[in-house]
């Protein structure tokens, strides 16, 4: 058995989207994963599917990563050797109308969390960031050493944790901490056994198409159709949810080595318009969706598409999946969930 074999990882906000997927690849190579989630925005019947999938045991534990009992009990009864930090809020707009939440939930959760692995001597950490904190960037494609500066409180508690961690590494050298730069995340599980499902009305464009095209949503918003690109709509870099897990796992190899702190973008390097993303999922569900242009969001930049080289040099990693199949996978769990968990 290789070492890696018997780690036990801590996945917090494993039940969420883009966590619920890490556990699948996480036990499938073969470590063992305890997952904390307070499922403020999830559901537990995500840990059920990915038992099913992957026919191997987690362990769940509910509770709030800002209580520290309950942090220090799961480091306790369990040796965890790594942490994989998916926890915390994420919608942009609710994060501008409700700032003190985003940053209670967001900083002070994960100052808990370094505290207690602190205490438990585990300095292992990979940190679920995002390009929000390159906030509105002056060239294209973004490089990791782009000048950063969130436009909304969501941004900000992003760029504030990376900041914290940064200056935890300063002070002591011997934490191995990665932190990856998302770009936006779609797609589903193959099985189509688990995929986005979002409490509330979606914040981001596949799940609210997904839902538009299942019935859920009369139409689709298209913010905006004047921007500077081929067809005036914003051009984002969408990555398949199994791809950016998968540069997790590479992530966390790339800490065994020696202690360090890095910095790596997960995107595909590709834009495709707000349209493009459209039509991709009119092929893949082959139902027409009907969408209304509306005027721009503040905020919003007109094109952001990362520059991966740096994760492909240092970590081996590159995205696999086109749109179609991100299109094509995110319509299977739709359509087999229409009204996700609750189904």
């Amino acid at each position: 058995m290789s070492i890696q074999q018997k780690q036990t990882i801590l996945v917090t906000g494993g039940c969420g989207y883009i966590g619920s997927h890490m556990c699948v690849e996480l036990l499938s190579a073969g470590y063992d994963v305890v997952v904390l989630d307070n499922l403020s925005n999830s559901s537990a019947a995500s840990i059920e599917a990915v038992q099913r999938i992957t026919q191997k045991p987690l362990t769940f534990v509910q509770g709030d990563i800002r209580d520290a009992n309950c942090l220090q009990a799961i480091f306790t009864n369990h040796d965890i050797q790594a942490v994989l930090h998916f926890a915390g809020l994420k919608a942009v707009g609710e994060s501008t109308e409700l700032p003190v939440k985003y940053y209670d939930n967001n900083m002070n959760g994960t100052l808990r969390l370094v505290e207690a692995m602190t205490t438990a001597s585990c300095k292992t950490l990979v940190f679920s960031s995002s390009a929000t904190v390159y906030g509105l960037p002056d060239k294209m494609p973004i490089t990791e050493d782009a000048d950063t500066g969130a436009t909304n409180p969501y941004g900000r508690t992003k760029l504030m944790v990376e900041e914290v961690l940064k200056d935890l590494y300063t002070a002591d050298p011997t934490w191995r901490i990665s932190l990856l730069r998302y770009f936006n995340p779609v797609g589903a599980h193959a099985t189509g056994e688990i995929g986005e499902d979002p409490n509330d009305i979606p914040n981001n464009l596949m799940p609210f198409i997904a839902q538009v095209a299942v019935g859920r949503r009369d139409k689709l918003s298209v913010y905006g159709d004047d921007y500077p690109t081929p067809d005036g709509t914003g051009v984002r870099d969408y990555i398949h949810v199994v791809d950016l897990v998968r540069g997790h796992m590479k992530a966390l190899e790339f800490l065994q080595d020696e202690p360090k702190l890095a910095i790596h973008n997960l995107g595909t390097g590709n834009g495709y318009s707000v349209l493009e993303a459209v039509q991709a999922f009119e092929r893949a569900c082959g139902i027409t969706i009907p969408y209304q242009i509306t005027g721009r969001r503040p905020g919003d930049v007109a094109v952001s598409y990362a520059d991966p080289t740096k994760a492909k040099e240092e970590l081996g990693w590159e995205a696999q999946y086109n749109l179609d199949r991100m299109c094509e996978d995110a319509w299977r769990w739709q359509s087999q969930y229409p009204n996700g968990f609750n189904t």
